[in-house]
């Protein structure tokens, strides 16, 4: 795959992270994103440190628009041609019942996972198809085709992702850009430790007994989404450990 100017979202930790060692490593040009600076500065030393990798901090809270475009405006001129854009960012709060959780905690979730992604790809893919060339990769889950417990909020996001990334493909049909959704199942990241809010043995509960996912396991996938020849246009992966058959169906070893 030729040098592409790659911009995740959420690239401080998880997936994020993981999908920014391995464009870095394959010698990509990276603007990440996320909140926290200090984790952001982490892994771009170790990726300038390992792997010559050119590295572009835009830290924001991609649920702020106005600091998303302003970010965006402010990179020099020539990380402006954004090829592969991540939309990672995500999180969920909680596993309450659908009647009896907390609507400020929702709206986090749905500013982040929905409309975030909503605005991150408003204000980068007009110019992918102005210049003829790009592509946008979806972190959705598993969540997003099979609800369960607990979960009905955050299942509802990442389906509206799934929705999203088919109506955007559709709407891109005329153009060489590309839409791929990935769908990871269990992944260990700190995805749980927010969930639990920060309850770090509940969270340690959810992979016990089964080899998750890392963030790079799921990057792998990413990378190969987007390395594929350009006629060639991933549109949707689903991807989980072995011993996982569905949203909610794991073997745990016992």
């Amino acid at each position: 795959m030729e040098k592409k100017t790659v911009l995740i979202t959420g690239a401080s930790s998880g997936i994020g992270e993981g999908c920014a060692r391995k464009f870095g490593m394959n010698g990509h040009r990276l603007i990440l994103n996320g909140r926290n600076v200090e984790k952001l500065e982490a892994v771009k030393a170790e990726l300038e440190g390992k792997y010559g990798a050119e590295v572009l901090l835009l830290p924001f809270d991609v649920r702020d628009r106005n600091a998303a475009r302003q970010a965006l405006d402010s990179l020099p001129q020539e990380w402006k041609a954004i090829d592969v854009l991540v939309n990672n960012a995500g999180l969920v709060i909680g596993v309450d019942k659908e009647h009896e959780g907390n609507l400020d905690e929702w709206d986090v979730v749905i500013d982040t996972d929905v409309k975030a992604l909503l605005a991150m790809t408003r204000l980068v893919v007009p110019g992918m198809v102005e210049r003829g060339r790009g592509h946008v990769i979806n972190m959705g889950s598993i969540a997003g085709d099979y609800a369960y417990p607990g979960g009905s909020v955050y299942c509802a996001c990442k389906a509206a992702v799934k929705a999203l990334s088919d109506g955007l493909r559709i709407d891109l049909v005329d153009t060489p850009v590309r839409v791929t959704n990935i769908k990871p199942g269990l992944v260990e990241t700190n995805f749980s430790v927010v969930r639990y809010r920060g309850d770090q043995a509940a969270a340690d509960h959810v992979y016990e007994g089964i080899r998750p996912l890392t963030g790079d396991d799921v990057a792998e996938v990413v990378y190969f989404a987007a390395s594929v020849p350009e006629h060639i246009q991933i549109a949707e992966v689903l991807v989980m450990p072995t011993h996982q058959a569905t949203g909610t169906i794991a073997w745990r070893g016992k």
